[in-house]
């Protein structure tokens, strides 16, 4: 792991997004909440914060962060028939807490997927990035 016992805990933030598409009528069966495993949006959400907690488990060399929020949200896109998901991981720091909202929303992208798979297969994750990041020695970093 890279040393970070000398860097300042400073506060900070990182925003990342990512997209599930869909058929048409799978997404009408998320949003109107009748999937056959229950409220998809609802559980995406919360896997995607549990996962954001646990990232030093699954990347290695990944610092163990004390969060201070994470948060997501989770948008059906009837145009693209789409969700876009989009998670913010906060905390203060010597680290950042990019894989963090990575992880978050790659979590979330695949619960959406294991709780739809039944009536579509062919869905397609995808567009995963990250949009902003705040904090420490390096500033800040927009990718709009």
């Amino acid at each position: 792991m890279v040393d970070v016992g000398a860097k300042a805990a400073t506060h900070r933030v990182a925003v990342a997004e990512g997209r599930i598409r869909m058929q048409p009528a799978t997404l009408a069966l998320v949003e109107r909440g009748t999937a056959k495993k229950g409220d998809v949006l609802g559980v995406a959400r919360i896997a995607g914060i549990m996962a954001a907690k646990r990232t030093a488990e699954l990347i290695p060399l990944c610092h163990p962060v004390a969060l201070t929020r994470v948060a997501l949200a989770l948008v059906p896109e009837p145009s693209t028939a789409s969700v876009r998901v989009q998670a913010t991981a906060e905390t203060v720091g010597p680290t950042g807490v990019e894989m963090e909202a990575l992880t978050a929303v790659q979590v979330a992208l695949l619960t959406i997927y294991d709780m739809c798979k039944a009536v579509d297969r062919g869905m397609v994750i995808g567009d995963v990035r990250l949009l902003e990041k705040h904090g420490g020695k390096s500033g800040s970093f927009v990718n709009r």
